[in-house]
């Protein structure tokens, strides 16, 4: 498909900062040209229009932490620990669920990342072969990089799981879906399985990537205080320092590796992640609900740490709301160093596309608004109340717009959704499969 989209003011997250009256012309899923609408309109005159006055267009935006199958158990166990949360809410039910529920939860997840403007998901759950969130976003149209998550005590189970992963679905559905290796933590995966786990990755990107199109890793560090003593209740290990320097004396920390939370570092954990180029996700709003703590985010971004924004599940958080992530992420650090310059919009907005899409190893293809990229942009409706006047547009998409303010979609060059329609699946078909399959998970867990 061709389309011109036209006549919008264009945040490009890139060095051709913002054009107004701005166009956008994209060929198959590639952008062709970025311009003013009156140079780009005769140029592309039989191209299929998009109309977007009065609306601002930025990069689709990256959520870099999720576990999309996970909104299956929306709302199931709130105000708990991590903890208790995991070990006696999650875990339990999360042993009833079927290859079909977690597509089920997949799909209703991608609905609502679409329809909140989210065009890219880095998501982390357990992997089957015939139902899975891979299948999920294909689809639905969605971009996303899909893991398996590796535990320490189902070792052939996992490796057999990632190694179908990796050939059923990496670089394939005209390249939106990525696999990724998921170890879940350092506490759930035993020292000697990090490792493998890091030897498997490589023998996978032989076998089904390339240095462009990589298999990356997914984990999580340090997002709580007491992880090290949870490392030694579980493996008889004592860690000396920080989560993060435990983790660099196995050798498993690189740049392709993207490290949930961080909330709990130490200096040295710092200056390692910085040494590794390991890629930070940053999840304040399921970090606040757990009172699991904050991530020393505005330092970390000092040390030139790449970190990127993501929502957790939405078991954890409640939503995939990434507009509602930036706002939290912008004020919590203001407001944690008493300084309001902590972290400005522009650095959110960066955080939600260009940089993580640098988490992903994907920024060659998405993340800015760029001419040889993939076409994946999100169109905002800014003629509402509350987005008028309009002085600066990334000060408006950090503190001010609301993910219901999305008004078009667009990814790998075609239309997911327009004036609030979304053109791959029926939505209420969805909602309502998502229903009768929560009763049907109840039924079993009783």
């Amino acid at each position: 498909m061709n389309l011109l989209v036209e006549g919008g003011t264009i945040i490009t997250v890139s060095h051709k900062g913002i054009v107004k009256d701005g166009a956008i012309a994209i060929n198959d899923d590639k952008i062709v040209e970025v311009g003013k609408t009156s140079k780009l309109k005769p140029k592309y005159r039989r191209y299929e229009k998009i109309n977007a006055k009065n609306k601002v267009i930025i990069p689709g935006v990256t959520n870099t932490h999720h576990h999309a199958a996970m909104s299956l158990l929306r709302g199931y166990a709130d105000d708990l620990d991590l903890k208790t949360w995991l070990e006696k809410w999650i875990w339990p039910i999360e042993k009833h669920m079927t290859g079909k529920d977690i597509y089920i939860g997949a799909l209703l997840t991608a609905v609502e990342s679409i329809m909140g403007g989210t065009t890219t998901i880095n998501t982390m759950y357990h992997y089957t072969d015939e139902y899975n969130e891979a299948r999920a976003f294909a689809e639905m149209g969605l971009r996303g990089v899909v893991g398996h998550v590796c535990f320490s005590w189902r070792k052939k189970q996992d490796k057999r799981a990632l190694q179908s992963l990796a050939k059923t679905w990496h670089n394939k559905k005209d390249g939106l879906i990525r696999a990724s290796v998921d170890p879940h933590a350092p506490y759930t995966v035993d020292p000697e399985y990090m490792k493998e786990l890091r030897e498997f990755t490589h023998e996978l990107n032989e076998k089904y990537a390339s240095p462009k199109m990589p298999i990356i890793w997914h984990t999580h560090i340090a997002e709580t205080s007491n992880e090290p003593e949870k490392i030694r209740q579980s493996f008889k290990i004592r860690v000396k320092g920080g989560v993060v320097e435990y983790l660099d004396t196995l050798e498993v920390l690189s740049q392709d590796v993207v490290a949930a939370h961080c909330v709990h570092l130490t200096e040295k954990d710092k200056e390692i992640l910085k040494e590794r180029r390991v890629k930070v996700a940053h999840n304040p709003i399921s970090n606040l609900k757990l009172a699991s703590g904050i991530s020393p985010v505005p330092q970390l971004l000092k040390k030139g740490v790449t970190v990127s924004l993501g929502t957790d599940s939405s078991c954890s958080n409640n939503s995939s709301d990434m507009f509602e992530v930036m706002k939290v992420a912008a004020l919590l650090h203001k407001g944690m160093g008493n300084d309001p310059t902590a972290l400005s919009a522009e650095q959110a907005l960066r955080m939600a596309t260009i940089e993580g899409a640098k988490a992903l190893s994907w920024d060659k293809d998405i993340g800015s608004i760029e001419v040889g990229k993939k076409a994946d942009l999100t169109i905002i409706d800014f003629y509402k109340p509350h987005l008028r006047p309009v002085y600066k547009e990334e000060s408006h998409l950090v503190y001010a717009v609301k993910s219901a303010d999305v008004d078009t979609v667009i990814i790998n060059g075609k239309i997911v959704m327009e004036d609030r329609e979304v053109k791959t699946v029926n939505v209420d078909k969805i909602m309502a499969l998502v229903e009768k399959t929560k009763h049907s998970l109840l039924d079993r867990v009783k």
